[in-house]
């Protein structure tokens, strides 16, 4: 079963202009991040090792812009995103639901515009479910491995897997309340700060921290102030 889908057109590399366009756009938001926020994570997470790290800052600075809905003047990450896909080449995502089995079944093509498709596409969405989309994208930043069932729990923030039709249901609020210990009516800015640096201290191997899972715990933590404290 197609659960949704995303084409990206780019231009070859032997091109003298590096552009992007997208395609068909099926992504689904609902509940967050939705069918469509997993395929776009995937997506990037499949193509993010290929991608020059001297652009990596960008990109995470382009995804809050995008987010916020701000313009963006063309070219970003050498790259121009445009509309007109005449001369392009194009690669197809898409996010396939087999009873309990989600699939990435993901196209080819160059790392930086296929990232760049997912990005910009998520920023076509309304503005409720668009937070939800760029956390599942900067989590598809983060991530380094197979592009399977971990990463789906990675993208959804889902801690156990009960089935692919509740996948992605957690409001990011929540969540974000429960990685930094607080209640809804604990979360102003100076608690947040406070709570983040105590458990960013006691999380860091430096300090007396276990190893194994630092960098994810260090992740969580910094992804939930940034949620309660921006939005």
């Amino acid at each position: 079963m197609l659960l949704a889908e995303l084409e990206v057109f780019h231009s070859r590399p032997i091109a003298p202009t590096r552009r992007v366009a997208l395609g068909v756009t099926v992504l689904p938001t609902s509940p967050a991040p939705g069918f469509g926020g997993l395929l776009l994570g995937g997506i990037v997470a499949a193509f993010v090792e290929e991608v020059d790290p001297e652009l990596l800052d960008d990109l995470t600075r382009l995804t809050h812009q995008l987010e916020a809905g701000q313009r963006i003047p063309q070219p970003r990450l050498r790259h121009r995103f445009q509309d007109d896909r005449v001369g392009l080449t194009a690669h197809r995502h898409r996010l396939l639901g087999d009873g309990e089995q989600l699939t990435f079944d993901l196209g080819k093509g160059l790392a930086e515009p296929n990232v760049l498709g997912a990005v910009y596409a998520a920023s076509r969405v309304d503005q409720e479910h668009r937070p939800a989309m760029f956390a599942a994208i900067r989590r598809g930043l983060r991530w380094r491995g197979e592009i399977g069932p971990q990463l789906v729990e990675h993208l959804s923030d889902s801690r156990v897997t009960t089935g692919w039709a509740t996948l992605g249901g957690r409001d990011p609020v929540v969540w974000a309340l429960g990685i930094l210990g607080l209640t809804p009516d604990g979360q102003q800015h100076d608690e947040v700060q406070k709570r983040f640096r105590t458990l960013l201290m006691a999380a860091h191997p430096d300090h007396g921290g276990a190893a194994e899972g630092a960098a994810q715990r260090i992740s969580d933590l910094t992804e939930a102030r940034r949620i309660l404290l921006h939005g």
